[in-house]
């Protein structure tokens, strides 16, 4: 027994090494028999691939299939495939002679799958089994010796050689057994040697055994009852003992197959003779076959199928009539001819559930089975993808396939993707199968979050309270679900060192930038930071967006007197002669503001006493002088109160009071100054020294003041070149005015002989529309002036 296990696992060898051979190139293939324990081990994938042990658990070798059952899995760790569930060869494939199992070994980093294909040998685990239980034969006494008898076969689930090989008669007197062997199996005749005498035995009971060819050999056997018949000594003879027949698989029911012709050379009843179909073993040819009992004409009953039987061997009876009739037998091999009837059938594998939108080329998506039931051209297929999609069908081994990809995915663009696979064989006509496969694209964090806009303005009032909202930012992100969750940032890149998180802060999540300190015109008047939103893909991808706040002034500061007047508690006085005509000069009240624009504008009025009629004041220059000539009825002393208000909303305001005396001449104002401590030289080496202070100053902010109106005008676009170019403008009185979006003054020249000021009023910042302050000759101004929506106000 030891040797013939050798010899058994060396024709296993030898059948491994030819399936090597052939498919080295294209799939593996292995051999092992059926009913193996579990575990057994089949062969070794790493081996046979050339696949490093290592690598199999990185690359998560796996084995796949299309059968409901897991008949083999494999050892990551040793490369092995083994046997997981029992394999029943006979439940597995059935009445085919070479049967095998196909599956895929898949292979991931890169994705690669390999055909395995492994061979199932049969065993010797049926016994030969007849389908009836007894079988009965009657055989008329005057049967000659030699006559023969058919007898039912045996059936083996089994095939090759442990499918049934002989008979064995049991002992007996009057009858042998002559063994038939043929490509569809052995049969068995009773021939009769002896002649029969129904008078000394009209019953004889024979056993037949059916051996099948397994080794050990296994047997089954049945009863026959053969009933000896009185007198018809001739039998129907066939015109032939094998006939032939071929047959389209569509022909139609009904269709005459062939007509059947015995004869009988007896007379009479025993010469008639009726035909009858011989059912052997699991095989009932009636279900496909009617025969006319009368006439042996044959037709078509069932449904002709190429694909479920290629061939059909039909065993005909002519029997006669006689009083103890004869029979005979014949057979008729009626071959199917096959048509294109059936469609390719798709058989998909799938390997993946999404496939990432970075995917490379090739990766393996699905893998594609193409089968087709009918045989020879009918059966040869091409299979291929409709449509534009960016994938296609790779050839593995004759009808397998892998859907890889074959272009670049973009999940933004399309998430879905229907890819729709036909297989058309070559019949005529030929015949086509649509699969129609769903691959569904990942996401990716490949795109950065982005904002509407590459600058953002913010106009913020002084004095806005810490806290307040003062603008929300926001940017989108195409990606899905964590890659599109954005989070915020300060970024800072104001200027002169100003740090913005002092000043400012930014909600992570919703992007509200609220204050963190009030702010103040007059320090403050711009500053910029930088925003950055970057999503929660790994990796992170961000974007920055430039933030410019814009501080606008607010009337928040009273107009202040300057020097003379502007000492609290102290006395002030003035003195104009009698003699004094209208226009003359009696004084000048300077006052400034430390807002802007229009808020530092200031107008000069005359509160007290009301309805004066002998001085007036410059509304915009400040100069009181006389509108009359002094009359006997005037005082002598007229106490004064200016009024000095800017033009903001809610309009300042601050108040001198000057005593106007009026002297007899001119030489008494002279006398009154006389009053201050005399000095020895009316010109001091002090006064000389604010004298050059006095002119370089002025020809110092002259300088800068051409200098800077060149730049302006001039100046290359740059994060603020959208604004407004600087205006200049001159007036009859000699003042000038000069606007530009950043920033504005006024400046005023006194047309006065006897003194001359410049005043400088500085302007607002507005980001997009300037402000121009023009005073007129007659001591009035116009104002132009945008202010900036509201809506973009905050505060």
């Amino acid at each position: 027994m030891y040797t013939r296990q050798q010899t058994e696992y060396g024709w296993i060898r030898i059948a491994v090494f030819l399936c090597l051979c052939n498919w080295a190139f294209a799939q593996l293939s292995y051999t092992i028999s059926e009913e193996v324990d579990k575990g057994t081990v089949v062969g070794n994938i790493a081996k046979d691939l050339n696949i490093i042990v290592q690598e199999l658990s990185n690359r998560d070798l796996r084995v796949v299939s299309s059968y409901s059952k897991k008949y083999f899995d494999v050892n990551v760790r040793t490369g092995s495939i083994f046997v997981e569930d029992r394999i029943d060869r006979e439940e597995l494939c059935p009445n085919v002679v070479k049967c095998s199992i196909k599956v895929q070994a898949v292979l991931n980093n890169p994705m690669s799958a390999y055909r395995i294909e492994v061979h199932v040998l049969d065993i010797n685990d049926n016994s030969p089994a007849f389908i009836e239980e007894t079988f009965s034969l009657n055989i008329s006494e005057s049967s000659l010796t030699g006559e023969r008898y058919l007898l039912p076969i045996a059936v083996d689930a089994d095939i090759g050689s442990n499918s049934v090989k002989s008979y064995k008669l049991s002992q007996n007197n009057h009858f042998s057994l002559d063994l038939q062997s043929g490509e569809h199996g052995a049969s068995a005749e009773l021939v009769l040697q002896k002649a029969l005498d129904r008078e000394k035995q009209p019953v004889i009971t024979l056993v037949l055994t059916a051996i099948d060819g397994g080794k050990p050999p296994k047997s089954g056997s049945l009863q026959i009852h053969v009933n000896v018949l009185d007198v018809n000594d001739n039998i129907p003879i066939f015109s032939k003992s094998l006939y032939k027949v071929r047959l389209p698989e569509n022909t139609a029911r009904g269709t005459l197959v062939m007509k059947l012709n015995a004869t009988d050379l007896d007379e009479g009843m025993n010469s008639q003779i009726l035909y009858t179909l011989i059912k052997r073993g699991n095989t009932d040819p009636s279900n496909m076959f009617d025969l006319n009992s009368e006439t042996g004409e044959i037709t078509v009953k069932g449904t002709l199928d190429y694909e479920e039987t290629a061939a059909y061997e039909v065993g005909v009876q002519a029997t006669d009539q006689g009083f103890s009739p004869r029979s005979s037998h014949a057979k008729i091999l009626i071959e199917i001819i096959d048509v294109n009837d059936n469609a390719p059938e798709l058989s998909v594998t799938s390997l993946m559930t999404h496939v990432k939108e970075d995917a490379e080329l090739g990766t393996i998506v699905a893998l594609v089975t193409v089968s087709d039931k009918d045989g020879g051209k009918n059966a040869l297929t091409n299979c291929r993808v409709v449509g534009s999609v960016p994938f296609k069908l790779k050839s593995n081994y004759k009808n397998d396939y892998s859907l890889v990809v074959d272009g670049p995915l973009d999940r933004e663009n399309t998430s879905i993707y229907n890819v729709t696979i036909t297989a058309t064989d070559e019949g005529s006509p030929p015949l086509s199968s649509i699969r129609v496969i769903t691959v569904h694209v990942s996401d990716v964090n490949d795109n950065a979050p982005r904002f509407m806009q590459p600058v953002i303005h913010v106009f913020v009032k002084e004095n806005c309270p810490v806290g307040d909202n003062i603008y929300k930012v926001n940017a989108f992100d195409p990606d899905l679900d964590r890659n599109s969750k954005l989070t915020y940032k300060l970024l800072n890149s104001s200027p002169k060192n100003i740090l913005s998180s002092s000043m400012i802060n930014i909600n992570s999540e919703t992007g509200d930038i609220v204050t963190l300190q009030s702010f103040n015109h007059e320090e403050l008047k711009t500053f910029q930071f930088k925003v950055q939103a970057t999503d929660s893909g790994v990796p992170p991808l961000s974007s920055n967006v430039t933030v410019n706040v814009l501080v606008l002034d607010e009337n928040d500061n009273s107009p202040t007197i300057l020097l003379p007047y502007s000492e609290h508690g102290s006395v002030n006085s003035e003195s104009i002669p009698y003699s004094a005509e209208a226009g003359h000069f009696v004084a000048k009240i300077r006052a400034v503001d430390a807002d802007s624009g229009y808020n530092a504008l200031l107008s000069y009025h005359l509160s007290e006493p009301k309805g004066n009629n002998l001085f007036r004041i410059g509304t915009s220059t400040g100069e009181i002088r006389t509108k009359r000539r002094m009359s006997d009825n005037d005082l002598k002393t007229h106490p004064l109160v200016v009024l000095v208000s800017d033009n903001g909303e809610p309009s300042l305001s601050a108040t001198v009071s000057i005593d106007v005396v009026v002297v007899e001449s001119a030489a008494d104002i002279q006398t009154q100054f006389r009053h201050v401590p005399p000095k020895e030289d009316s010109f001091s080496v002090l006064n000389l020294y604010l004298l050059i202070a006095i002119v370089s100053v002025s020809v110092i902010f002259l300088l800068s003041l051409v200098s800077l109106i060149a730049v302006r005008c001039h100046r290359t676009d740059g994060s603020f070149s959208r604004y407004s170019a600087p205006m200049i403008t001159t007036h009859p009185d000699g003042s000038w005015s000069y606007s530009k979006s950043t920033q504005q003054y006024d400046v005023c020249f006194s047309s006065d002989t006897l003194k001359s000021d410049v005043v400088v009023y500085p302007a607002p910042y507005p980001p997009v529309d300037g402000e121009l302050i023009s005073i007129n000759g007659g001591d009035t101004f116009t104002r132009t002036q945008t202010l900036p929506n509201k809506d973009m106000v905050s505060c």
